[in-house]
């Protein structure tokens, strides 16, 4: 599937929620499935800047594209950075450093944050995005 597939996917399944009671809880839930990072990448060197609770990503190149696999010691965070290595993970760099993320407004997610979250949000992004100008600058 491709990033816009996927974000499509998850613009459906936030649908489905009558109230953010729930989609709290469904970003909770995800979070509970997202892939781990190795306790080794769980470095300060990890860590995502900008973020108010602890977040840690590590990217590897799988052939030509990402993997990403994560953590945070937040249940809210951890839901959030589920969804976006969801989006992100395994695909091209180019297709990462493409993507918009109009899906976040959509499914109405930074209206419902704190505004540190919020900013959180964006830092994991950013990230993430770094990562694929990076892995990019190697594949080419």
């Amino acid at each position: 599937m491709n990033i816009q597939e996927i974000q499509n996917e998850i613009i459906e399944e936030f649908a489905m929620f009558e109230d953010w009671e729930e989609r709290y809880q469904y970003m909770i839930d995800l979070g509970k499935d997202l892939p781990l990072i190795n306790a080794q990448y769980k470095t300060e060197d990890n860590i995502i800047k900008g973020c108010q609770s602890k977040v840690w990503v590590h990217a590897e190149l799988e052939g030509d594209k990402i993997a990403f696999t994560a953590d945070s010691d937040a249940i809210i965070t951890k839901g959030i950075i589920a969804i976006l290595i969801r989006v992100f993970s395994n695909q091209h760099p180019k297709d990462i450093l493409e993507a918009n993320t109009d899906f976040i407004d959509q499914i109405g997610l930074k209206e419902h944050l704190s505004p540190t979250r919020a900013n959180g949000l964006v830092s994991m992004i950013k990230q993430l995005k770094l990562y694929a100008i990076a892995y990019q600058t190697q594949l080419n």
